[in-house]
This record gives structure tokens, sequence and C-alpha cells, in this order.
């Protein structure tokens, strides 16, 4: 048991963990629980829709930080210009939504 642990979380002997499947799985069965109760409750789809996004923005970050074995500061960049990136596009989808 402890040999399946080691090579699906430890990769290369450098003892990096590899942790975007264990996320992925676990961002998806949360959303998915989260997102049939808000159905469930309110019978709209925009409460789902944003759940959807917020798991899929997590699953994305988290991937790209282990994928391409970024360190604290590759981390916070990429964190930040997503964060940026988000902020920029919603404006711009509420201001064409205004008119």
């Amino acid at each position: 048991m402890l040999s399946f642990l080691q090579q699906t979380l430890w990769r290369e002997k450098t003892y990096k963990m590899g942790w975007s499947p264990i996320l992925g799985v676990g961002i998806f069965w949360i959303g998915l629980i989260v997102a049939i109760i808000l159905y469930a409750v309110k019978r709209k789809w925009n409460p789902v829709m944003y759940l959807i996004s917020v798991c899929l923005y997590i699953f994305t970050a988290g991937f790209i930080m282990d994928a391409f074995d970024l360190e604290r500061t590759g981390i916070l960049i990429i964190l930040a210009f997503s964060t940026l990136l988000m902020i920029l596009l919603g404006l711009y989808i509420s201001v064409k939504m205004r008119e």
C-alpha cells in the first residue's frame, strides 16, 4: 500500500507532491454535490454555473502550478494574473450586458 501511495503522490524522488489529480477529483465531487443541492433548492441555473466556474478555476490554477512545477513566486504571479484577468473579464461582460 505504501508503494502505491509513493507512486501516485510523489514524483521522481524529489518528493514533490503531484496533487492535481487528487484536487481535480475532490473539486469535481464537491462541486457536483453542491450543484445538485443548489439546483434543488433554488431551481435556477445561475448559481450552478457560478459554482462550475469557481471549481474550474480552482482546478485550472492547481493544474498549472503542478504541471509547470512553479515555486512560490511563480504561483503568486499566476494567481495574481488570473485574478486580474477574471476581474477585467467580469467588468467587460457587465458593461456589455447593460447596453
